[in-house]
C-alpha cells in the first residue's frame, strides 16, 4: 500500500469512528431524555446528567466535522511537502488523543480528574499548535502552554478552596462532584465567593474570556485549520463546562446572583476587547480567534442573565458558535492553502478562485455575525431578550454597541477578501470532496437551528438551565 493511500485510509477510519461516536451520542441523548433526564452515576468515577450530555453532543458534532475535513486537508499538506507521510499519521494519532481528552471531561465525577483532563487537553493540543515546527508555531505553542498552565493553577486553587469548605463545613471529604453537591448548602459563603473567582479566572483562561485570552489568537493562527476548529468550537466550551460545575456547587451557599455578576463582568470585557481588536486585524485566523473571544463573551453574558432565560440562550449560543466557527476555520484553511498566506490584505476574490469554499465563508460570515435565518441570530436574540427581561437595559445597550463594532470589522475584512478581484496570476481550483462534505454537514446545523430548534434539543437545553440554576 502506498503512503498516500495509507494516509487516506487513516482519515477514512477516523471518520467512521467519529460517525459511530456521533450516532451513539445522539441515541444516548434520545434515551436519556426519554427516561426523564435522571443523572447516571457509574462506579463512582463517571457522572452523566443533562449538562454532560449537552457538551458531549457538541463535542462529537464538531469532532466528526473536523475528522471529515482532515482527510483532504492533511492529504494536501503532504502533497505540498509541508509535512511528511509519517508525520501525517502522527497528526491523526494526536487528533484522536486530543478528542479523547475533551470527550472524557463531561463524563468525570471527580473534580481533580476533570482538572487533570483539562490540563491534558492543553498538553496534547500544544503539539498540534506547533505541528509545523517553525519558529512562529513553536512560540505560539509555548505561549499557549504557559498561559493556560498559569490559568489552570488558579483553577486548582479554586478547587482547593471548595474542598476546604466542603470538608470543614459539610463534612464531605471527597472531590467527587456528586458527593460535594449533596452538602453544598452548608459551604462557607465567604470561601465559596473567593473560590469561584479563582475558578472563573482559571478555567476562564482556557475558555478564552478576556483579559485571560492572550494565548488564543497566537494558537489559532499557527494551528492546523482542523485543530483551530476544535480549539474554538470545542475546547473553550469544555472549559466552560468545568466553570458551570462549580457554579452549581456555589448556588446553594451564595446564590446564582453572585455567579451572574462574574459572568456579566467577564462577558462585557470580552466582547468590548474583541470588538476593538477585530477592527485592526490583518491575519485571517487571528481575526476568527478574536471573534471567538467575542462569542464566548456573549455566552458568558447569557449565563449572567441566567434566571431570565439566559442560561438557555447562552448554551444555545455555545452550540451555534461551535458549529459556525468550525465552518469558518475550515474555510480559512482553504483560503490559506490557496493564497499561501494568512494576511487578508493579500487575499482577494476568494469566491472566484474557490467557489464552494468562498460561498461557504460568505454565508458563514452572515451566520457568525448573527444574521437571519442562521442559528446564531436566534441565540443572540434570545440573550438580548433575557437581558431586557432581567432589566439589564444599559448592559444590553453596550452589548449591542460592541456587537455592531464586531460586525463592522468582520464585514470590512470579509467583503474585501471574498468579493474582491482575484489576483490575475491565480487560477480557480476545486476544493476536496471532504472539505465540501464538512461544509455541508455543519451548514445543516447552522441553517437548521436558525429555522427550528428540534424538541429533544430544546428539552435538553431546558434541563441544563434547570440544573445550573438549581431548580
Amino acid at each position: 500500500m502506498s503512503k498516500a493511500r495509507k494516509i487516506k485510509l487513516w482519515g477514512i477510519i477516523n471518520v467512521i469512528g467519529y460517525a459511530l461516536l456521533l450516532t451513539a451520542c445522539i441515541l444516548f441523548t434520545k434515551n436519556f431524555l426519554a427516561t426523564g433526564s435522571v443523572a447516571v452515576a457509574l462506579w463512582g468515577w463517571l457522572y452523566v446528567d443533562s449538562l454532560s450530555v449537552f457538551f458531549l453532543l457538541t463535542t462529537s458534532v464538531v469532532c466528526f466535522a473536523a475528522s471529515i475535513y482532515s482527510i483532504g486537508y492533511i492529504d494536501a499538506e503532504v502533497e505540498a511537502g509541508k509535512i511528511s507521510p509519517r508525520k501525517a499519521i502522527v497528526y491523526f494519532q494526536l487528533f484522536n488523543l486530543f478528542s479523547l481528552t475533551m470527550l472524557i471531561v463531561p463524563l468525570l465525577n471527580n473534580l481533580a480528574f476533570v482538572w487533570i483532563a483539562i490540563e491534558m487537553t492543553t498538553l496534547v493540543s500544544a503539539f498540534l499548535v506547533g505541528f509545523h515546527n517553525v519558529k512562529e508555531s513553536i512560540e505560539a505553542a509555548w505561549k499557549y502552554i504557559i498561559i493556560c498552565s498559569v490559568g489552570i493553577t488558579f483553577a486548582l486553587l479554586g478547587i482547593i478552596f471548595f474542598y476546604y469548605t466542603s470538608s470543614q463545613n459539610a463534612g464531605v471529604k471527597s472531590l467527587d462532584w456528586s458527593n460535594m453537591f449533596s452538602g453544598s448548602g452548608m459551604f462557607d459563603p465567604k470561601v465559596v465567593r473567593l473560590a469561584l473567582i479563582f475558578i472563573l479566572v482559571g478555567y476562564g483562561t482556557k475558555a478564552g474570556l478576556a483579559p485571560m485570552h492572550n494565548w488564543l489568537p497566537d494558537a489559532h493562527s499557527q494551528a492546523l485549520s482542523p485543530i483551530s476548529g476544535l480549539l474554538s468550537g470545542v475546547l473553550i466550551k469544555i472549559s466552560l463546562y468545568a466553570i458551570l460545575r462549580f457554579v452549581m456547587l456555589a448556588n446553594l451557599s451564595v446564590g446564582y446572583a453572585y455567579s451572574a455578576k462574574l459572568f456579566i463582568f467577564f462577558g462585557l470585557f470580552s466582547i468590548a476587547l474583541a470588538g476593538a481588536f477585530i477592527l485592526v486585524q490583518k491575519d485571517l485566523k487571528r481575526l476568527l480567534a478574536y471573534s471567538s473571544v467575542e462569542n464566548i463573551g456573549l455566552v458568558s453574558l447569557g449565563l449572567g442573565f441566567g434566571p431570565f432565560g439566559g442560561v438557555f440562550a447562552g448554551l444555545l449560543q455555545a452550540f451555534n458558535h461551535a458549529v459556525t466557527k468550525a465552518l469558518m476555520f475550515f474555510c480559512a484553511g482553504e483560503a490559506v492553502r490557496t493564497y499561501h498566506t494568512n494576511n487578508m490584505n493579500e487575499m482577494r476574490g476568494m469566491i472566484k478562485l474557490m467557489p464552494f469554499a468562498g460561498t461557504a465563508m460568505f454565508l458563514g460570515f452572515f451566520a457568525l455575525v448573527g444574521m437571519p435565518p442562521f442559528s446564531i441570530f436566534i441565540s443572540k436574540l434570545s440573550i438580548l431578550i433575557a437581558a431586557f427581561h432581567g432589566g439589564y437595559y444599559f448592559i444590553a445597550a453596550f452589548m449591542l454597541i460592541f456587537i455592531a463594532l464586531a460586525f463592522a470589522g468582520l464585514l470590512y475584512h470579509m467583503s474585501r477578501m471574498i468579493l474582491g478581484d482575484a489576483p490575475k496570476a491565480m487560477k480557480a481550483r476545486k476544493e476536496s470532496l471532504s472539505a465540501k462534505t464538512a461544509f455541508i454537514f455543519l451548514g445543516v446545523f447552522i441553517l437548521g437551528l436558525g429555522l427550528m430548534i428540534p424538541q429533544p434539543f430544546f428539552n435538553l437545553l431546558v434541563n441544563c438551565q434547570q440544573l445550573i440554576l438549581g431548580k
